[in-house]
């Protein structure tokens, strides 16, 4: 019995596909290997990728979102005024044959071509721009919170049980007494005098969680790790003072608002 040869149409005849890479780009204009030129990822190499999509008509331009390292070849892309078709990796994955840049690239032009990939959601700059205030805001709460449960862990090696008598150690009371010991200060009862009003705990208890071996070691790991901590309050005030002012901005510039 005789095969049947299914044929598709080119949906999309000007078209590249590109196999993105950490340290080069494969560019494919066409299904030949000839076709296939191999760039770097520097800004003058990108701009060179734009130039030789041009010198073929090429309008359309087919490429994986790999990490981080589409973004700036996708801005001069647009930037010359191509479209991007940027795909999720599990829709071009080549179903036969070892793995190659110049093979992928070859075989998302040819899907592209055609007509069989779609483009991922991208948010405009403006989304683009406070999503980045707000992904490294998460990133400094995300760090405060690792130099926190350090604190919490030399404490206890110091056998100072301040998490047995204060709800939360970053808290006004645990602060403060954390802020002394820094400082020097290893005298119970002073440290417990610290005890903010509103803490449930007497002075009397306070001052019995806190006598501590004292070894210098922890001492000095606990110290690091409360500089760290005040840092990344200090950056999350930062953060928030720019994504306050982003907004504001945004709000003042918005057009719909000013009707």
């Amino acid at each position: 019995m005789e095969k049947k040869k299914m044929e598709l149409d080119i949906i999309n005849p000007n078209c590249a596909g590109i196999d993105i890479g950490s340290k080069s780009h494969y560019v494919a204009v066409g299904q030949a290997l000839e076709d296939v030129k191999e760039f770097g990822v520097y800004a003058d190499e990108l701009t060179d990728i734009c130039l030789h999509l041009k010198s073929y008509g090429i309008t359309s331009v087919a490429m994986e979102s790999t990490g981080n390292y589409w973004q700036n070849l996708y801005v001069e892309l647009e930037r010359h005024g191509m479209e991007v078709i940027l795909c999720n990796g599990k829709f071009t994955k080549h179903a036969k044959g070892k793995k190659t840049d110049v093979k992928d690239c070859r075989w998302i032009q040819k899907l592209h071509a055609l007509g069989l990939l779609t483009s991922s959601f991208l948010p405009d700059q403006t989304t683009e721009e406070l999503r980045t205030f707000c992904r490294q805001r998460t990133n400094m709460l995300d760090l405060a919170a690792q130099a926190s449960h350090k604190m919490q862990k030399y404490l206890k090696l110091l056998n100072f049980r301040l998490d047995v008598v204060v709800n939360d150690i970053c808290g006004l009371t645990g602060l403060a007494i954390i802020a002394d010991i820094c400082k020097g200060n290893l005298d119970p009862k002073k440290l417990a005098e610290l005890r903010h009003g509103n803490c449930k705990k007497s002075e009397e208890e306070i001052a019995k969680a806190l006598k501590g071996n004292n070894r210098s070691d922890f001492l000095f790991g606990l110290k690091q790790e409360y500089e760290s901590y005040l840092f990344y309050q200090k950056q999350i005030e930062s953060c928030d003072k720019q994504i306050n002012t982003f907004l504001k901005h945004q709000i003042n510039t918005d057009p719909q608002k000013k009707n």
